[in-house]
C-alpha cells in the first residue's frame, strides 16, 4: 500500500511536531512518523520511580520555548490543550565545599546583595555584566532566533551595527568567541562567582576553556535573573500533547511505532520514505528529518544518492560528551548544608569550581569516568508541586560530562568498561557527591532511576554516546557551520529533504526554533511582496542574524 502526503516529518520530537503543525495549518497534508510508542523525543515525562511521581526524562527547562515565536503565535491554543507553566522565582544557585552558596534570584537587587555580601567586587562585576546584557541581548536573541541566510545576516548587520556602534559590535564579537573562563575572569573575582557562570556552559558541551562557550551562560544567567525558570506544569509531555492536539486539529497525522528504514530518492530528489515493514509513503513536496546527520546521511540515505563531499562532511558530524540522568524520589526536600532555602531553587549546581570543571571535562574527553562530575540538581517538585502530590519530592539530576565509551576510571575504582556495568557504580559516586553537600539525602531516597549515556541513546538514537545536545556546539560546528559546512538553512544536500532538530541551528534546548524556521521556509510566499511581508514580520518578532 502506498500513501501520499505533501510533507513527511521523520521524528516526533518537539521541533518535528512544530514544523508539521505549521505545515498542516497552511493546508499541507502532513504526517509525522515516530519509531517510538510515544511522541516527544527528548521532551518527555514519565513515572520513572513511583506511581504518581512525574519526572521529565530528558529536558525540563521551558524558558526557551516560552520565548519562542511558536509560544507567541500559538500560546493560547496550546494552553487550551492543557499546556501551562510553573515558574520559580529562585532560578539557580551554586553550592561549595565550605558550606557556602551563591544564589541568583528573579530579582536583580537581591542577587546583587547576595554577591555583595560575598565579595563587593563580584557585585560590581555582575552589575557590569548585567549592563552588557542590556546592550547586547537584543542582537544576540535576534541572532539566535533567525535562519542563517545571507539576507537575514545582512539585515541584522544593517539593523544592529548602528545601534551598537563600533564599541558594541566589538564587544559582541568578543563575547561570541570567548570561553566561559575568559568571560568570568574579565568581570568577576572570586572562584565562587565565576562558577555561577561557568556551570551553565556545561549544560551544553562547553568546558570552561572552550572558545565560543560564553554566549549561552551569559544569556541564560541574566535572562533567568529576569524571568526565573519555568517547567511544564504536570510534566514536559504536556507540551508534546498540546502540539499533537494542534496537529490533528489542523488535519495532520501522527503515526507511532512507524520506523523509517530509508529515505527514497528518485531523480536526485527525496520523494518519500520506506518503513521498516516495507510500506512506502510518498511525499509530494518535502521530507523533513528530525534526525542528526550520522543517522540521516549515514543510515537512511543510500550512499549513491550523496555526493562524496556531502557524505564525508556528514560523516564528520561530531558529538560531545555523554550525560547520565539520575531521577530520584525523595521522602522530603534535599537537606542542603548551605541553607534550607536552597531546597526551593529550581537548579542547584555542584561543580564546585572552574578548575574542577576543566579537569572533569578533560577526563571525560579522554574516555575516563570523571573523579568529580558536575551535578545539575533540578528540584522539580519545588517548582511544580503537582509532580509529587504527596510529601515526596521529584528530583532531576543531570550528570555532566561523561564519556560515551569508557576507557577507564579516573579514580581506578570502577572496573566496568561498558555503561551497562558502570551505570550503578557511577550513580553511587554521584550520590556520594550529593551527600557531601546535603548530608542525610541518602536516607531520604525512596527510589531512583538511572539512565546512563548508553540508555539515553537507546531511548533516543539522536543522543549518540549519550550526548544530550545531539551534537557538539563548539565553534567548528555552530552558527553557519551547523550541522556541517556542506549544507545551510536546514537543507540536507538532497533536494526536497530538509533537516530540523538539535543538530541544526540554533542547536539544543526546547526552543522550537528549527521546526518553526523550516516550516516558514517551506510555506513563505515566493512573490516579492510576500517576501517583504515575511521580512517585516520577522523583524517585528526579533528574528534576524548578525553578520560578523
Amino acid at each position: 500500500m502506498t500513501n501520499s502526503y505533501d510533507a513527511i516529518v521523520i521524528g516526533a520530537g518537539h521541533n518535528g511536531l512544530v514544523a508539521a503543525t505549521y505545515l498542516a495549518r497552511a493546508g499541507w497534508r502532513t504526517v509525522v512518523l515516530e519509531r517510538e510508542p510515544r511522541p516527544g523525543g527528548a521532551v518527555l515525562s514519565d513515572e520513572l520511580t513511583r506511581p504518581g511521581l512525574v519526572h521529565d526524562v530528558f529536558a525540563t527547562n521551558m524558558n526557551l520555548f516560552r520565548g519562542s515565536p511558536v509560544a507567541a503565535e500559538l500560546g493560547a491554543e496550546l494552553e487550551r490543550h492543557g499546556l501551562s507553566y510553573a515558574t520559580s522565582a529562585l532560578p539557580f544557585a551554586n553550592v561549595f565545599p565550605d558550606g557556602r552558596a551563591l544564589r541568583v534570584h528573579q530579582d536583580r537587587d537581591a542577587t546583587l546583595a547576595e554577591l555583595r555580601a560575598h565579595d563587593p567586587r563580584d557585585a560590581d562585576g555582575w552589575e557590569a555584566l548585567d549592563r552588557e546584557y542590556e546592550r547586547l541581548a537584543p542582537a544576540l536573541f535576534r541572532l539566535y532566533g533567525s535562519r542563517l541566510t545571507t539576507r537575514a545576516l545582512t539585515r541584522l548587520a544593517l539593523d544592529v551595527a548602528p545601534q551598537l556602534g563600533r564599541e558594541g559590535v566589538a564587544a559582541l564579537a568578543r563575547l561570541l568567541v570567548s570561553s566561559t573562563r575568559e568571560l568570568a575572569d574579565a568581570h568577576l573575582v572570586s572562584r565562587e562567582a565565576k562558577a555561577l557562570l561557568a556551570c551553565w556552559g556545561m549544560h551544553l558541551d562547553f568546558g570552561p576553556d572552550v572558545s565560543g562557550g560564553a554566549m549561552f551562560p551569559f544569556l541564560e544567567a541574566f535572562t533567568d535573573m529576569r524571568t526565573g525558570i519555568a517547567v511544564a506544569r504536570g510534566g514536559a509531555s504536556r507540551l508534546i500533547d498540546a502540539l499533537v492536539a494542534l496537529l490533528t486539529e489542523a488535519g495532520g497525522d501522527l503515526r507511532l511505532g512507524a520506523e523509517v528504514a530509508r529515505v527514497v530518492v528518485e531523480g536526485g530528489r527525496a520523494s518519500g520514505v520506506e518503513l521498516a515493514g516495507g510500506e512506502r509513503i510518498d511525499a509530494r513536496r518535502a521530507v523533513i528529518a528530525n534526525l542528526t546527520p550520522t543517522i540521516l546521511h549515514g543510515r537512511l540515505l543510500d550512499a549513491q544518492s550523496l555526493a562524496p563531499r556531502l557524505r564525508r562532511s556528514a560523516a564528520g558530524y561530531a558529538y560531545g560528551p555523554g550525560t547520565m540522568m539520575v531521577h530520584l524520589a525523595l521522602a522530603g526536600p534535599i537537606p542542603w548544608s548551605a541553607g534550607e532555602d536552597l531546597g526551593r531553587f529550581a537548579y542547584v549546581h555542584i561543580a564546585p569550581y572552574l578548575d574542577d570543571l576543566a579537569t572533569m571535562y578533560a577526563q571525560a574527553s579522554a574516555g575516563l569516568l570523571p573523579a568529580e562530575p558536575m551535578l545539575v540538581v533540578g528540584q522539580t517538585s519545588a517548582v511544580d508541586p503537582s509532580r509529587s502530590p504527596d510529601a515526596s519530592q521529584v528530583v532531576w539530576v543531570q550528570v555532566r560530562a561523561l564519556p560515551g565509551a569508557i576507557a577507564g576510571d579516573a579514580l581506578g575504582e570502577i572496573a566496568a568498561r561498558s555503561w551497562d556495568g558502570a551505570a550503578e557504580p557511577y550513580a553511587e559516586r554521584v550520590m556520594a557527591k550529593l551527600e557531601r553537600y546535603a548530608p542525610g539525602v541518602g536516607r531520604l531516597v525512596l527510589d531512583r532511576a538511572v539512565l546512563s549515556p548508553a540508555e539515553l541513546e537507546r531511548r533516543n538514537p539522536n543522543l549518540v554516546g549519550g550526548d544530550s545536545i545531539a551534537g557538539s556546539m563548539h565553534l567548528r560546528q555552530n552558527f553557519v557551520f551547523r550541522p556541517f559546512p556542506a549544507v545551510s538553512d536546514y537543507e540536507s544536500g538532497v533536494a526536497g529533504l530538509l533537516m530540523t532538530g538539535a543538530s541544526t541551528w540554533p542547536g539544543a534546548g526546547v526552543n522550537a526554533l528549527s521546526g518553526y524556521n523550516v516550516a516558514q521556509k517551506l510555506i513563505a510566499p515566493s512573490s516579492p511582496r510576500g517576501q517583504r511581508a515575511r521580512l517585516a514580520r520577522d523583524a517585528a518578532r526579533g528574528v534576524g542574524r548578525l553578520a560578523l
